[in-house]
């Protein structure tokens, strides 16, 4: 069974759950109404917003398109956008550890068989690290959490659709690209696999099921919780791509 595949690297928002649209979402516009910023994001805007990564660069990627807030003069305003990342990550941990946003379906079941067939697993995510390990510690159990391995975002200069997550990933794991795959979700997150060289699978979500993902190895609707009819270790093994020369 999955013969040559080494390891299965996870994005995290819309991949291990549905997490932007019913998480983040709802936690930024929390954070705002605390600090009384009259800024709401719908779903639709907030869908558009996705198309930058990182929520710190989300949030002056909206405000410089429809202009700040008159609360947050410049001199103010990357301190801020800090502080309202900080409070948006507690918000949004409070919704995980309330069980508020599931694991999208087959997560578990795939989880579980590359566990069994000892393959080394990573989530590599823009989020914040507390909130990657919060998220797989509590909808995982601690012990598939103690499998994985972590890469946030904050750990990189450059988050995705740049490839640096995933090249520290495979760099501090000891990988053969050849013998990963990633689990992505988003066109950001297919080109940052693609600009790693590894094979991407592409479980569409809530926001991105109408994005271009040519060239992504394969794409699905979800992973399926039915091993009969979902994707497999051997599905994924069938991905991979051969050695560079």
């Amino acid at each position: 069974m999955s013969a040559g595949l080494e390891a299965i690297l996870w994005d995290m928002d819309g991949v291990l759950a549905d997490t932007e649209r019913d998480g983040h979402r709802p936690a930024f516009n929390q954070a705002f109404e605390e600090s009384r910023l009259n800024t709401e994001w719908d779903v639709d805007r907030y869908g558009k917003l996705l198309e930058v990564g990182g929520g710190k660069e989300r949030m002056t990627a909206h405000w410089n398109e429809v202009g700040w807030p008159e609360a947050l003069p410049e001199e103010l305003r990357q301190d801020k956008v800090k502080e309202l990342h900080l409070r948006k990550t507690d918000i949004f941990m409070d919704f995980i550890k309330t069980k508020k946003i599931p694991l999208r379906p087959g997560v578990l079941r795939i989880i579980d068989d590359a566990i069994t067939a000892d393959l080394k697993l990573a989530v590599c995510s823009t989020s914040n690290e507390n909130a990657v390990r919060n998220l797989v510690i509590t909808l995982m159990g601690p012990e598939r959490a103690a499998k994985f391995q972590i890469f946030a975002g904050d750990m990189v200069k450059n988050k995705k659709p740049a490839p640096d997550v995933y090249n520290m990933a495979v760099e501090a794991m000891g990988l053969d690209k050849s013998k990963c795959v990633i689990v992505e979700d988003s066109g950001i997150g297919f080109a940052a696999a693609k600009a790693a060289g590894i094979s991407c699978i592409v479980t569409k979500s809530s926001y991105t099921a109408g994005e271009n993902f040519s060239g992504a190895d394969l794409i699905v609707e979800d992973l399926g919780d039915d091993s009969s009819a979902g994707v497999t270790l051997d599905t994924l093994a069938g991905l991979l791509k051969a050695p560079s020369s």
